[in-house]
């Protein structure tokens, strides 16, 4: 989880809240360390000022699923990025779709890549 840029580690759903309404956008999201249940992780999406918070599992067999709206079929995923994607369309069973990730002020930024050097003939 610590390689992903809007991982925020173990801050509290009113941290939560604060950061996500400071962006004023719809489909901001971040993820949190749960609070009250170990092991587990919270999506926190904003929608219409109200942060929506879904639990985020892994299971049995190194895979990941998100809680979602009740009767929304269960889907496993190989990892968080691939789950994350998914959820970038709509209809997935959260309230709005991941549009913009929060990223985490000391997350490691990549760096650009380097020009490249035409092959000489």
């Amino acid at each position: 989880m610590e390689g992903l840029e809007m991982y925020h580690g173990a801050i509290s759903k009113e941290q939560a809240e604060r950061i996500l309404g400071a962006t004023g956008q719809d489909g901001s999201f971040l993820i949190r360390d749960s609070e009250s249940v170990p092991g587990t992780y919270c999506i926190c999406v904003l929608f219409d000022r109200y942060v929506f918070t879904y639990r985020l599992f892994q299971v049995e067999g190194n895979v990941w699923k998100a809680e979602t709206a009740p009767g929304v079929k269960e889907r496993l995923f190989r990892n968080v990025q691939n789950l994350l994607n998914v959820f970038k369309d709509p209809d997935q069973g959260i309230v709005m779709p991941l549009r913009f990730p929060v990223k985490h002020p000391q997350a490691k930024c990549k760096p650009p890549p380097l020009p490249r050097k035409p092959i000489p003939l």
